[in-house]
């Protein structure tokens, strides 16, 4: 009589009270203070959440919510002899990173962790724990690395002794690797796995605390 389409007539708008999702994103913002909207949206998702990022970002910024700010990319300097800082990685197994990281048990005793990650998959490849970690044990946790994911053709450290020492450097020689070791004092050069460190320390480290390295 009116002439309205019947499918017009009976559509009933969605509710856009949004109070429930608000309170699930300040309750994951609190619980996770450094993560941005893009993964709590990913923990919202877990939760059985069903919404665009669109939603979720609109919804950040209403509540206020630190968003991660955009950095402008540095332009990298390059110099004709500087191989460490031009090789990036172009295939997985190209390019290895490795590093150590320090920290303390609840009881105040240090240990140290070995981190390695594929720089071009970013994969986080290995996560070694050790009390007293020397260059047995380095070697130890990369050598079930190379039987299990092949060998890298190269595999970049800092400058520490694990790294340095000529048993390090002549095992790697044997193995068919080429060892890439960044600038003293540029831990930017090894980038990758200092990113991963920071992660590591905020995610595990900060959030946990360890009784024994077992």
């Amino acid at each position: 009589m009116v002439g309205l389409a019947r499918n017009t007539l009976q559509y009933k708008p969605a509710s856009k009270d949004d109070v429930e999702l608000r309170l699930a994103l300040i309750r994951l913002a609190k619980q996770y203070g450094r993560y941005g909207y893009r993964k709590v949206g990913e923990l919202l998702g877990a939760e059985g959440w069903h919404v665009n990022r669109k939603r979720i970002e609109r919804l950040w910024r209403e509540e206020g919510l630190q968003l991660p700010h955009r950095h402008k990319k540095r332009k990298r300097l390059y110099q004709h002899d500087a191989s460490v800082i031009r090789l990036r990685a172009k295939y997985p197994n190209h390019i290895w990173s490795v590093d150590l990281v320090h920290d303390k048990l609840s009881n105040g005793r240090p240990y140290k962790m070995l981190t390695g990650i594929d720089e071009y998959t970013r994969e986080a490849l290995s996560v070694a724990v050790v009390l007293n970690m020397g260059l047995a044990d380095v070697l130890e946790a990369l050598y079930p690395l190379l039987l299990k994911r092949g060998r890298p053709t190269n595999i970049r450290s800092d400058n520490g002794p694990e790294f340095t020492s000529a048993q390090f450097l002549d095992w790697l020689t044997r193995a068919g690797i080429q060892p890439i070791q960044i600038y003293p004092g540029s831990p930017w050069e090894n980038g990758y796995n200092e990113r991963f460190k920071g992660t590591l320390r905020r995610e595990v480290f900060k959030a946990e605390w360890f009784a024994t390295t077992r």
